[in-house]
């Protein structure tokens, strides 16, 4: 039997069906497991039986967070178009990302992953869509680097194949046929999608979007998807652009559009989804189909506020989503629980996004998302031991009068310790299992290459 660790003293908020919180609080977690919690003081048996204890006095303990939506090979082309629309950027970028490489690829994955790890996440949904050909094994890359660092990770296996003479947006030289797309797509299945409880690796189908892809790929990456029983993902209602090119080319809205291929229902997640219409909400939430939020990224593309509040009072599933690090330079996944909070109420005033509610997004949101709401997302006995504690005992929180204020709309605090499946991750604010100046070498050279 795995010996037990007690994590001891901290404001715990679970995140539960009830949102239960405790000012000072416990929990014990054996191999993977969160085994027992509960408020005040660890029970006599509990505290006898541990071989290792934590001391949480002064944090904030939640669920680690989720991140449901990412690019992490654009890590390495930050700082690029900075003042323009979505459409823009993306011609701007794509012939730099079409020279990409499993290399170059793991390198960035690395940089963008250890950000995200000492930002809280314990969860990486990352998006890639774009395979050059001989650039080698990209899904395996980036699942080596999660690895490497211990986080959970969510792999897609993205295509392009809508080029630029076809009337899509990317270059011609940046897409696959659709036949080599779909047999990459069920071959990243079978090398590393991992169905069970404590999986550290799934792996998604998701084409990229509706302006890249043509409708063939859609309609039979869902069928594929389906057949091998794992989820699906692409990009969708995002930009007003987007908006106008389906309703030129399909006749159609994006919501519409997507629907007519299969891709509405419980095992789809959507990116962005800012231009939904208050029938698209009500579809989404009857479907249960996800939406990743994405505020920063969103703010930075001049895309517009997702409508957060209704989804989620509709009973949509919603997470957050840093998106690509190339459009949220910072990529760092706790900041957009403030982010999202600020957004929501921009749109739909004061009191449409609470602090707490912001942190379910990144939290137990972003699990009915993934579809992993019984395995990670809230502090319960029985599921994984994916744990974050935040610092407030320094100078931008001492004093706060909530706890979890500090994390939802104060500055980003410290992580003290991050724990994913019951191991660390990060102490003290540093990886436990890589070295972050070796990392950050790694992401120069490869930013480096890729600009030559």
């Amino acid at each position: 039997m795995s010996p037990l660790t007690l994590i001891e003293g901290g404001h715990v908020a679970t995140v539960d069906a009830v949102g239960t919180e405790w000012e000072r609080g416990w929990i014990a977690v054996r191999g993977s497991r969160i085994v027992s919690l509960g408020e005040g003081a660890a029970p006599s048996e509990v505290r006898d039986a541990a071989a290792t204890r934590i001391d949480a006095t002064g944090t904030l303990v939640t669920p680690g967070l989720i991140n449901t939506h990412h690019h992490l090979y654009q890590w390495l082309t930050r700082g690029w178009a900075q003042d323009a629309i979505l459409f823009d950027w993306l011609v701007a970028l794509y012939p730099t990302w079409s020279r990409i490489t499993a290399d170059t690829a793991g390198a960035a994955a690395a940089g963008a992953m250890a950000v995200l790890a000492r930002s809280g996440c314990s969860t990486v949904g990352d998006h890639h869509y774009i395979f050059p050909r001989g650039s080698g094994d990209i899904v395996g890359a980036i699942a080596h680097e999660a690895s490497a660092l211990g986080l959970r990770l969510h792999a897609t296996r993205g295509s392009m194949d809508l080029g630029e003479s076809a009337g899509g947006l990317p270059p011609d030289f940046a897409v696959e046929t659709t036949a080599d797309a779909l047999a990459a797509s069920a071959e990243a299945v079978t090398r590393y999608h991992d169905a069970s409880f404590d999986a550290m690796t799934r792996v998604a189908i998701a084409p990229c979007s509706p302006f890249s892809v043509t409708a063939d790929l859609l309609r039979e990456a869902a069928v594929l998807a389906r057949d091998l029983d794992v989820r699906l993902h692409t990009h969708g209602a995002e930009t007003v652009e987007e908006e106008a090119f389906c309703r030129s080319r399909f006749g159609m809205s994006p919501t519409d559009y997507l629907e007519s291929l299969g891709w509405l229902g419980p095992d789809v997640w959507m990116a962005h989804c800012v231009h939904l219409s208050d029938d698209d909400v009500a579809r989404f939430a009857a479907t249960g189909t996800g939406v990743a939020h994405c505020p920063s990224s969103n703010a930075r593309l001049a895309a517009g506020i997702a409508p957060v509040r209704a989804l989620i009072d509709a009973g949509a599933p919603v997470g957050l989503g840093v998106d690509g690090a190339a459009s949220n330079e910072h990529g760092r996944l706790g900041s957009e629980i403030r982010q999202a909070a600020l957004m929501a109420r921009l749109r739909d005033g004061a009191g449409a996004m609470p602090v707490r509610d912001a942190l379910r997004l990144a939290t137990m949101g972003g699990a009915r998302v993934l579809g992993r709401e019984a395995e990670i997302g809230s502090l319960e006995a029985g599921k994984l031991a994916d744990i974050a504690l935040w610092e407030l005992g320094e100078v931008e929180h001492a004093g706060i009068a909530d706890p979890v204020a500090a994390l939802g709309l104060g500055s980003l605090p410290r992580v003290r310790r991050l724990l994913v499946q019951g191991r660390d991750v990060v102490v003290d604010g540093e990886l436990a299992r890589a070295d972050a100046r070796e990392i950050a070498g790694r992401v120069e050279v490869a930013a480096a290459a890729l600009r030559g």
